[in-house]
């Protein structure tokens, strides 16, 4: 899915949420990641599979 360089994280990796927007929608609180995740201003995000997931807070 991803052409930059360096490559992505997957969708699977726990850093995936760091991966490039390509499709900004943040006037309806979300986005779109190159690798398939679709992240929520609330720190949610669903995984292309369809998962609903938090992003972890910082200790």
């Amino acid at each position: 899915m991803c052409d930059h360089s360096p490559e992505c994280p997957s969708a699977g990796d726990a850093n995936c949420c760091t991966a490039h927007v390509t499709a900004d929608h943040s006037e309806q609180g979300w986005c779109r990641l190159c690798n398939g995740v679709i992240l929520f201003d609330d720190g949610a995000y669903l995984t292309p599979e369809g998962r609903a997931m938090a992003l972890p807070h910082p200790a």
